[in-house]
């Protein structure tokens, strides 16, 4: 009988009409030990199910038994990624947790033991940052107001205090780590591996210290590293007051062509006004054309001669100017004219201007502190463009990386302005905190962004203004306007960085630019595009690495240096630094040993929680030199990047303990790790450059760089925004496996995925309400046949054809989800498995072979059924258990304690399904497609016309192209004309006759092959004639002459359809035409008017709480529809209903009135 419902209504209904007693469950180990028959289930809660399976895991160990009962196999390395937990755990975590969860738990099913170590991130901006504002201090303020020891205590006891949230989060997800032995970047044993680390680097001659121009933070107080400036999100599209500045000429230093009478000013645009005070040089092109023009200033109306590049004329001289071709046009000119003259004069090559002087443009600046007559020329650079500006950079050398090359290069040098602070050391005209220095007149003291002043209290102007309105006065800005452009901003303070002259310590990453680009190629990033593109261009042009932040909490550099930095000392572990420690004793250097109760060799935590080596206590220890000269450490401290990159090893306290781990490649390289695409230029760079430098090896083999989380309209979450979805209520309200399945089968895991709620509730619906009313199915009627698979397993070719197809599905989809899982595509797993469930499984199997079920004898063909399902059903649960843990297991337990077919504690101490070849019948399955196929061709006819399924239908035409169609549908006929409630099918060797075909071209496959000749194959597609029409059908593909060259045509290419007929319904997919005939005779309408009445009696029987083994009386009031459908079809009535007994009666009291069609009753039924 067809079914008009989808095939999860059908389920709900029927899972209420079940009564059948159930034994209360109470005890996991309990049921597990004694078969009771299948435990059924009246609704589906999965938050209930993740709690309940929650709780068996912690009772029995599930996760500790995953482990070691893959004692001896082969290990799979998995690497945490380290969360700070100074911060709560957002929605986004429980993705980032899921994507790392799934391949651990597949990886354990297929046999591999799979050790995972939480870990804990606990220095850097984040920690100290949120510390500096509970205690309402600045970064300033510590080592004055508050002692780094006490300010270092703080930072410590902040950055876990969300650790319970992070391990509730971890645990109610379902994500099984290791939390009871986690790494902690803060602990002893961590930072002595990466001193190690370090010290190797070094002996390399890989590490070096350089003054050098680098990305600074003024609200962080410290220098970024290049990957840190290329997080994403960083730069961001701001507007600031731009100038173009002039800077007076000293006429005696022009070449003769350039003199004259009239001044000539050098125009130089810049996009940071703050930085002119500091100006020292002018940059040209060597082979850049320039020209002088002769205007107006448009802010004093005072005539002026400007030089710039002539290919920015155009630019520059853009709107109140116009240009003029004589000396008289530019003097009558007047302050009150709308439009301000230029004409443009002499030109000379960029090489011909270098050497020229010019006065200092700043007023109330110094001069440079040495060399001061070597500045203020116009010099030449290779980075010098035409694209914007005026052809002529405005050069600081303390302000800008290229700047600095330049200046340096020039002959002779060009000094940086520099000025001496109240120590008598040298620094640029802005000090680190972001002011101008004090000696800068008006401007002193002052922030040159706004952006770095307390809330609420930056000034209306800011210097940029102040010097654009300075400069306007004293005729020296030729424009000043508001710019958009893309500036970046720290990645930890969101405030705007500086280039600043730092002192760093560096890893000469560039060296070992090659390698690290040939070990990439070794790497399986998922996507691909990542690795090659985003990844292995920032490797193929990696900057050196600054190691050095100017900092307090995090690991201090190791190195100790002499004063004059002659002498320098790098310590790799606790016994140099205690034996560096003794010599600095007997020189007199020290007193006392602060690491004296501290025993070298002794790797107990107890002894290494004896000291403590952040900055506090090591910068309190002056070594020796082997000269004899007190050697002080370095004050800053590592990066916190290389913390987490050094994860690998230093979570094993490597190479002082577990040498085996990482020498033996124990757990080394990780064979997957997984982390947000920010980490692209964050952990897997530094992963990446830490394995390449000291072990010349990869850090890891298969990498997933997710994608955001964002809101359903594309939106980045924040509370700000008030569109961050908690992550603790989504969990409780629709339960871990449903929020993990939506997030993987929504979108790829490198794919922004935007949340929607109700995503997550249509998952659990569609697949788990799917899955569960299956389940339910099964258990509902097993239970009433007492099956427990007690049986031997009946053959496969003596199993009932349904039961054969479904199995080779079934094992189709093990293929396919395994290999989606080997290739790190959960998502295309999760919708294999979700298609079959629900399409395979539910709509087309179980409801095709139901009354197998409930209908005859405990036989064979009822036990292949109970079989069949039952194998389903388990395997879906192995398929299924790395993304949806929780009621993977509740269905595997279920159906394994009752029937003992499986002993394993947990469906995650079971084996990964094994896809047998010989269970697949291709043929069937291609058959059973076919099925489908015409099955929803034909439905969907029925609805475009309102026929509804129980109505029956005379007859439908399905054209064939060849035998082996003809066959194959012939071999599931019985089938279709069942699913689709038609009496008769007919198949047209030629259709010819009958049905008319038209042919359209599919522009998205010809546009791409045959680009601008694709419309004389469009012509010729449209010439088509019927026999051309047919052999393209049977054959697949023709071959056609198109402006003299043969070219192949497939059924890709194009889209055959028919047209309807009169009386018929014709309707074409996937090469298939059908033609339904919607005429109705008497005889049809009479048995669907029976068919209709089944459904409301079904309906009733269930409302009334009978069984679903009950007989039934049936009493019904007379109408003369209802009458002739009872006569003709009363037998079918009383089968399908359980009906003994049918009485009509003018009246039925106590009856339903039911009304359908143009039927009206009223309907009493009564236990037999």
């Amino acid at each position: 009988m067809a079914c008009e419902k989808s095939n999860f209504i059908y389920f709900l209904e029927l899972n209420v009409i079940i009564k059948y007693k159930c034994i209360k469950f109470l005890n996991f180990a309990t049921l597990h030990t004694f078969p009771m028959g299948f435990k059924e289930h009246k609704q589906l809660k999965l938050s209930a199910v993740s709690q309940e399976i929650l709780s068996y895991w912690e009772e029995a160990s599930i996760f500790e038994k995953s482990i070691t009962s893959r004692e001896g196999q082969t290990p799979f390395v998995f690497y945490e990624g380290p969360p700070s937990a100074n911060g709560m755990p957002g929605i986004h975590h429980v993705m980032a947790r899921a994507i790392k969860d799934i391949f651990c738990r597949y990886k354990t099913q297929k046999g591999f033991q799979v050790k995972r170590k939480a870990g804990w991130d606990t220095h850097g901006l984040p920690v100290e940052l949120g510390v500096e504002k509970e205690l309402g201090i600045t970064k300033d303020a510590i080592g004055k107001t508050i002692s780094i020891e006490a300010y270092n205590e703080a930072c410590k006891n902040a950055v876990m205090r969300y650790t319970d949230v992070w391990n509730r989060l971890t645990k109610e997800m379902g994500y099984w780590v290791d939390m009871e032995d986690p790494y902690v970047t803060y602990k002893s044993k961590y930072i002595e591996s990466v001193w190690w680390l370090l010290k190797q680097i070094y002996n390399k001659d890989l590490l070096y210290k350089g003054y050098t121009i680098q990305p600074y933070s003024p609200k962080a107080g410290t220098g970024l590293s290049s990957h840190e400036l290329n997080q994403p999100g960083t730069y961001q599209d701001v507007t600031d007051t731009t100038i173009t500045a002039q800077f007076q000429t000293i006429k005696e230093s022009l070449p003769s062509a350039l003199q004259a009478e009239a001044d000539l000013y050098i125009l130089a645009w810049t996009t940071t006004p703050w930085t002119l005070p500091s100006n020292t040089a002018l940059t040209v092109g060597k082979k850049i054309n320039y020209v002088v023009v002769e205007t107006y200033n448009q802010y004093t109306h005072l005539p002026i001669r400007v030089l710039l590049a002539l290919a920015l004329v155009g630019k520059q001289f853009s709107g109140k100017y116009v240009a003029v071709e004589s000396k008289e046009e530019l003097l009558a000119y007047s302050a009150n004219d709308k439009k301000i003259p230029y004409l443009i004069t002499n030109e000379i090559l960029g090489k011909d201007l270098v050497g020229i002087l010019y006065e200092q443009l700043w007023k109330d600046a110094p001069l440079p502190l040495t060399n001061s007559q070597d500045a203020f020329r116009v010099i030449s650079g290779d980075f010098v463009t035409i694209e914007d500006g005026t052809g002529i950079v405005h050069t600081a050398p303390t302000f800008g990386a290229d700047d600095a090359q330049v200046a340096k290069e020039a002959t002779p040098p060009i000094p940086p302005l520099l000025v001496l602070d109240q120590n008598g050391n040298e620094e640029p005209l802005v000090t680190l905190e972001g002011k101008f220095h004090d000696t800068l007149g008006d401007l002193g003291g002052k922030y040159v962004k706004n952006e770095y002043y307390p809330d609420g209290t930056a000034p209306e102007r800011s210097v940029d203004v102040e010097i654009a309105i300075r400069l306007k006065e004293e005729n020296r800005a030729f424009k000043v306007e508001k710019y958009v452009h893309s500036y970046p901003n720290c990645w930890r303070t969101d405030k705007p960085i500086l280039y600043y002259p730092l002192d760093s310590w560096f890893v000469k990453v560039s060296s070992e630019r090659e390698r690290m680009v040939e070990l990439n190629k070794q790497i399986n990033w998922k996507p691909k595009s990542t690795g090659e593109g985003r990844f292995g261009n920032w490797l193929a042009n990696a900057n050196d690495w600054n190691l050095s932040r100017s900092r307090f909490w995090g690991i201090p550099l190791p190195i100790w240096r002499t004063e004059d930095g002659q002498e320098t000392v790098l310590i790799g572990s606790m016994e140099e630094l205690c034996q560096e420690i003794k010599k600095a004793i007997v020189a007199g250097i020290m007193t006392e040993n602060p690491f004296a109760d501290f025993e070298v060799g002794n790797m107990s935590e107890e002894n290494y929680d004896l000291i403590d080596l952040h900055k506090n206590t090591v910068d309190k220890i002056i070594l020796c030199s082997p000269s004899g000269k007190p050697m002080n450490r370095e004050s800053d401290l590592i990066d916190v990047w290389f913390d987490s990159g050094s994860m690998p090893y230093a979570q094993w306290h490597y190479p002082f303990e577990n040498k085996e781990k990482i020498d033996s490649n124990e757990a080394f390289p990780a064979d997957y790790i997984a982390e947000g695409v920010d980490q692209t230029r964050g952990w897997f760079y530094t992963l990446h450059a830490i394995g390449t430098l000291v072990f010349d090896s990869v850090a890891y083999k298969n990498v997933v760089s997710n994608g955001l989380v964002l809101d359903k309209s594309g939106q980045k979450m924040s509370k700000r925004l008030g569109n961050a979805a908690d992550p603790f209520k989504t969990l409780e309200t629709y339960g871990p496996d449903a929020t993990r399945w939506y997030m993987i089968s929504n979108a790829n895991p490198w794919d922004n995925l935007k949340f929607d709620l109700d995503g997550i509730a249509e998952v659990s619906r569609k697949f788990f309400g799917t899955l569960q009313n299956t389940y339910a199915f099964f258990s509902l009627y097993a239970n009433i046949d007492s099956f427990t698979y007690k049986e031997e397993a009946i053959p496969l070719l003596k199993r009932n054809e349904m039961d054969q197809w479904v199995l080779s599905e079934l094992n189709k989809l093990i293929a396919t989800v395994d290999y989606a899982y080997s290739d790190y595509e959960p998502t295309r797993a999760t919708r294999a498995i979700s298609e079959f469930v629900q399409e395979i499984l539910s709509n087309w199997y179980v409801r095709l072979s139901r009354r197998r079920f409930w209908k005859g004898e405990y036989q064979e063909d009822k036990i292949s059924a109970y079989q069949t399902l039952f194998e389903c059903l388990l395997t879906i649960s192995k398929l299924m258990a790395p993304v949806a843990p929780f009621y993977a297991d509740r269905l595997y337990l279920d159906l394994c304690d009752a029937t003992g077919f499986e002993s394993e504690l947990s469906v995650h101490l079971a084996d990964f399904p094994v896809a047998d070849k010989n269970t697949r019948n291709t043929k069937m399955e291609e058959r059973m497609e076919k099925a489908r196929t015409i099955a929803s061709l034909a439905l969907s006819l029925r609805k475009k016309e309102q026929i509804k399924v129980r109505q029956p239908l005379q007859k439908i035409m399905i054209p064939v192209r060849n035998i082996a169609e003809k066959e194959a549908i012939q071999a599931v006929e019985e089938l279709i004309l069942s699913e689709i409630n038609v009496k008769e099918l007919e198949l047209l060797d030629d259709a010819s006759d009958i049905l008319v075909k038209e042919i359209k071209p599919n522009f998205k496959t010809l546009g791409p092959r045959f680009g601008k000749n694709m419309r004389f194959v469009v012509a010729a597609i449209q010439k088509l004639d019927e026999s051309q029409l047919k052999y393209l059908e049977a054959e697949e593909e023709i071959e056609l002459i198109i402006e003299g060259e043969k070219i192949t045509l497939s059924n890709a290419d194009v889209e055959i359809q028919s047209k309807d007929i009169e009386g018929w319904l014709v309707a074409n997919n996937n090469g298939i035409t059908v033609a339904l005939d919607i005429q109705l005779n008497e005889k049809l309408v009479e048995e669907g008017v029976a068919r209709e009445l089944i459904n409301r009696i079904q309906n009733l029987r269930k409302d009334a709480g009978f069984e679903v083994t009950d007989k039934i009386i049936l009493y019904l009031t007379p109408h003369k529809s209802l009458n002739a459908a009872l006569n003709n079809n009363l037998e079918y009535i009383k089968t399908e209903t359980l009906t003994q007994e049918i009485y009509i009666q003018d009246k039925v009291d106590q009856g339903v009135f039911i009304e359908f069609d143009e039927v009206s009753t009223s309907i009493l039924i009564k236990q037999h």
